[in-house]
């Protein structure tokens, strides 16, 4: 349908191009980005998550910026409409005043965002909706790799010493030596590790979920928790460093965490993705301290009596439970503060230690990618750096070859 004939017989005329190329998309009237986005994250992305290929944490992740920057920059656009130049736009917009308070976003950032609309277009290209994914017409926002400082060997043993003195303290000996992910360290269970061959079978990691509601209305669910927008003079808000909370959006279908039906979030243990479930060996004065943890944890499952859940893990609550992954960092914040230590996250004290180690004492970057459980080299080096030791013995043989 168009006004003139002329406009008609050009659709028409366009329409047998896309015949004649095999392109021709499903009849009717394709949804708009915010509709087709709804769609992908609940139905494509949802089952890849029941069926394992897509981590819960990748939802979530998508979910919140679909959220923030996707729906909002180009949510109106009906699918079958949209342009490069939107794409274009939108990535602009991100990248100078895109962030929620207004600070340009990281490049990294932007790019995940493409990514995500990208793999959302080449669904709807699949179930012809669309003739063409128009993302992979423009060039990928570059990302600039952020530096990530690891702890130097002398920084490494100050806080392994300081932790020593703690409950759990073996749990950054065990991050450190095996550069294992927070939630691969606090998921470790005592039957995945044998004593007598030295190995760990790191198959199980702890992660905190994004709660989801289960009701039926969830604006209605969360009504009583909707924030509005604050007065001028607001006093209940001094407090915060970043000022008064923004408010929800018209149709908001947050505050999931409150509602009494919630589902699919919380502490739960699953299954580490490909090379990341591996079998890594354990140093033989590790194995020492960890036995020294099992004696210890006897002593507390003693002590808690009933109280104590048994989960079979290594670093645990005194009454078995596991460990919260946010109390997990603030315990390191402490250890690194009381070790005269510059404070950092657990992947930098962590696997980006072990990395560096590693590479310090000539262990090779297909050995180091084994024990990280990384499938690409590129994704390795980024957990390895070159210290000052290497940097000058290498800079010694380079003189002692051209003036020694």
């Amino acid at each position: 349908m168009a006004a003139t004939e002329t406009e008609v017989r050009a659709k028409l005329k366009e329409l047998e191009k896309q015949r004649a190329a095999g392109r021709v998309r499903k009849a009717g009237r394709p949804p708009t980005i915010a509709q087709w986005m709804d769609v992908f994250l609940d139905t494509v992305c949802a089952r890849k998550v029941e069926d394992g290929s897509m981590a819960p944490r990748t939802l979530d992740d998508y979910r919140s910026k679909n959220r923030l920057y996707i729906t909002p920059g180009i949510g109106k656009h009906r699918i079958d409409r949209l342009a490069p130049e939107h794409l274009d736009k939108l990535y602009l917009t991100l990248l100078r005043s895109g962030g929620e308070d207004g600070e340009p976003l990281a490049s990294s950032t932007v790019l995940k965002v493409h990514r995500i609309v990208s793999r959302a277009l080449k669904v709807a290209m699949q179930r012809e909706m669309i003739t063409r994914n128009v993302a992979t017409l423009l060039d990928a926002p570059s990302a600039e790799e952020q530096e990530i400082e690891p702890l130097t060997r002398a920084e490494a043993r100050s806080v392994l010493d300081e932790a020593g003195r703690r409950r759990n303290g073996a749990r950054w000996s065990v991050g450190a030596a095996l550069g294992l992910r927070q939630g691969e360290a606090l998921g470790v269970r005592w039957s995945y590790l044998d004593f007598e061959t030295g190995m760990l079978r790191v198959h199980w990691q702890l992660q905190r979920l994004k709660w989801r509601h289960g009701c039926e209305d969830p604006h209605a669910c969360g009504e009583r928790l909707h924030r509005k927008v604050c007065k001028r003079d607001c006093t209940a808000h001094r407090a915060y460093k970043r000022g008064c909370p923004k408010p929800c959006v018209k149709d908001c279908t947050e505050h999931a965490s409150r509602c009494p039906e919630r589902r699919d979030g919380g502490l739960v243990f699953r299954m580490p993705k490909g090379k990341n479930k591996r079998i890594v060996p354990v140093p033989a004065p590790l194995l020492s301290i960890l036995k020294a943890q099992r004696t210890a944890q006897k002593r507390e499952r003693l002590v808690a009596g009933e109280l104590w859940e048994e989960h079979d893990l290594v670093f645990c609550q005194a009454n078995g439970r596991p460990i919260d992954p946010r109390h997990d960092w603030e315990e390191l914040q402490d250890i690194l503060e009381v070790s005269g230590v510059a404070a950092r996250g657990t992947h930098a004290s962590g696997r980006h230690t072990a990395g560096t180690l590693l590479t310090e004492n000539g262990v090779g970057l297909r050995v180091v990618m084994e024990i990280l459980g990384h499938s690409q080299p590129r994704v390795a080096q980024r957990y390895t750096h070159v210290s000052s030791p290497l940097a000058e013995d290498a800079a010694t043989k380079m003189g002692d070859a051209l003036w020694g």
